[in-house]
């Protein structure tokens, strides 16, 4: 049984960082990308990034370059995303996925495996 389980959300002023963490279990992502999706109140999901576990590539949406930073740890079974620089439009809910493509795709219908979603709020 695949699982995700995010972690590490919270409040934080503008300017201010934060990481989250997925930890992922049930099976081996190595062919997997996981990325990172968020979801502000009254708005679609949006695609922040993602890596190919595997390889370690990334890819980011340009909202987020340069202050977001995916990285994995394969000993641990964990994707992090580290957030600097943050900015009140930040604020969301921050969802991990892992879809079965080594490839980053960065639409929502891609990913099969979803956690249960962390917030994060920054303030101005």
């Amino acid at each position: 049984q695949v699982q995700l389980v995010e972690s590490g959300g919270g409040s934080v002023q503008a300017g201010g960082s934060l990481r989250l963490s997925c930890a992922a279990s049930g099976r081996t992502f190595s062919s997997y990308s996981l990325a990172w999706f968020r979801q502000a109140s009254g708005k679609e999901r949006e695609f922040v990034g993602g890596i190919n576990w595997g390889v370690g590539s990334t890819d980011y949406a340009d909202s987020v370059k340069g202050r977001f930073t995916i990285s994995r740890d394969n000993a641990r079974n964990t994707v992090s995303l580290q957030m600097l620089s943050l900015k009140p439009e930040d604020t969301a809910v921050y969802y991990c996925a892992a879809g079965p493509y080594p490839i980053i795709r960065r639409g929502s219908q891609y990913y099969t495996y979803w956690g249960q979603g962390t917030q994060v709020t920054v303030s101005s």
